[in-house]
């Protein structure tokens, strides 16, 4: 291979860090001390921090006075495997094909987190200090909600004190195009429950007499949107703070919309709310999605019923300046005021996260992008917002009251979370000189808000 950066990735990738499996729970904790160890290989001071569920690995240079810090964010933890039947090639064991390295982890999050380390550890063998003090902060339960992070921030706010907060754990919008995301999507989760008789009916002896849980729960899915694609929800909207029309102009221009989304998802044709183009609805407007439905017979053949009960998974990304809970009791209040009498609803409402938005004009994202141009010349920076969502990133906010600067290094076709995830290794060596060029830019913007 001949790479020894590279090397080390596959070593960080062959762990099956899975942090929503108990039975993976040794393999979460052994990769946390690897990477522990790894630090401390490249000189860093690093410890392993136990949370009540899977650990927190802390690494630091030397702090110096009249430095800006810093403080990296990623997560060792990654999605299960499954579908192992979707893999080319063997999920934990990393392949190079072409040029892109296949392996669960490789973009979401080890392959962008570990670009940093490894630049890092490029400038500390070559000029034996950096020109920042820095902070790398690596959680094992990012993919299941980070429930753990809050509160070890809370503990070690003092110590975890900084500047700014850089995060490579989005995407860039194509191959060779420098992409800043000021802006995140929130989440929230709902659970409905239709229920309806006692038992399972005959659907002959019955039907026609009483509710049918199913076709009342299609119908009250079905209320959740206008004919023109818009939440058909009242107060849904309330706080959506207007897309500016730098922000649709900027998109316009960025070299990924609806004919490649056509393309990398395999539908004939993209959809949703009416007035908006794909990416202006993906980054700046508010959705209700069903993620599951169920209830009834689903085995093979027919077995003529009236379920006595049915259910549906929704989530809701929201937009500046909504907040979760509101929207969940809008929808909540929403479904009960469609409800049919003969049968009851049940409303679970589950995790969520508020949505971000950063001025990528700040002195440090000026930084930011200029770190982007310089190790991606030639095309001007793509300022975007993420469809998804970071919950962590509101939480160091609201804890660390400092920006986050979301500097992706992932492209649009990655599968994060899907059979054959992959991450150029183009991107990989790009992400070590990124974070060389980000850490400089930000020392400089430093001295020059020093100076003011």
């Amino acid at each position: 291979m001949n790479n020894p950066s590279l090397e080390l990735l596959f070593e960080f990738l062959r762990f099956p860090s899975v942090s929503t499996d108990p039975l993976r729970s040794q393999q979460v904790g052994a990769c946390a001390e690897w990477l522990s160890s790894h630090f401390q290989s490249i000189g860093l001071s690093s410890a392993v921090y136990p949370t009540p569920g899977h650990p927190v690995v802390v690494a630091r240079n030397a702090a110096k006075p009249g430095r800006p810090t810093v403080l990296i964010y990623g997560h060792y933890d990654v999605q299960p495997e499954d579908p192992v039947g979707g893999w080319s090639s063997a999920p934990f064991e990393p392949e190079v094909r072409d040029g892109i390295l296949y392996a669960r982890g490789s973009a979401d999050n080890k392959g962008q987190i570990f670009a940093h380390v490894r630049g890092v550890a490029t400038a500390l063998a070559e000029h034996g200090d950096l020109p920042v003090n820095l902070i790398f902060l690596v959680e094992g339960e990012e993919e299941i909600g980070s429930p753990n992070l809050e509160a070890f921030l809370q503990e070690h706010r003092e110590a975890l004190r900084c500047d700014v907060i850089a995060v490579s754990d989005t995407g860039m919008v194509a191959p060779g195009v420098p992409t800043l995301t000021y802006g995140l999507r929130g989440i929230a989760a709902m659970e409905v429950w239709v229920k309806g008789p006692s038992v399972d009916l005959h659907s002959g002896i019955y039907g026609g007499a009483v509710q049918n849980p199913a076709t009342v729960l299609a119908r009250l899915l079905a209320s959740l949107h206008a004919v023109d694609g818009s939440v058909a929800v009242d107060g849904f909207y309330t706080g959506v703070l207007p897309l500016q029309e730098w922000e649709r102009e900027a998109w316009s221009r960025v070299p990924f919309g609806e004919k490649q989304i056509e393309a990398s998802t395999g539908v004939a044709a993209v959809g949703g709310e009416s007035g908006f183009t794909a990416l202006e609805r993906i980054w700046g407007r508010p959705t209700a999605e069903v993620n599951g439905i169920g209830g009834g017979f689903q085995g093979e053949g027919t077995k003529t019923i009236i379920p006595r009960e049915a259910f549906a998974k929704l989530t809701f990304r929201l937009v500046p300046a909504q907040e979760p809970a509101a929207v969940l009791e809008a929808v909540e209040r929403h479904l009960q005021s469609q409800c049919p009498p003969g049968v009851t609803l049940d409303v679970r409402h589950g995790h969520s996260g508020s949505p971000y938005i950063n001025d990528p004009e700040s002195a440090y994202g000026m930084a930011a992008q200029k770190a982007l141009q310089r190790v991606l010349p030639g095309v001007g920076v793509a300022l975007i917002r993420e469809g998804g969502s970071i919950p962590i990133v509101n939480t160091f906010e609201r804890v660390l009251g400092v920006e986050t600067l979301l500097l992706g290094l992932a492209l649009p076709n990655c599968r994060a979370h899907a059979p054959d995830e992959n991450f150029p290794v183009a991107n990989f060596e790009a992400g070590m000189a990124l974070n060389q060029a980000l850490l400089e830019e930000i020392a400089s913007a430093y001295r020059q808000k020093a100076g003011a």
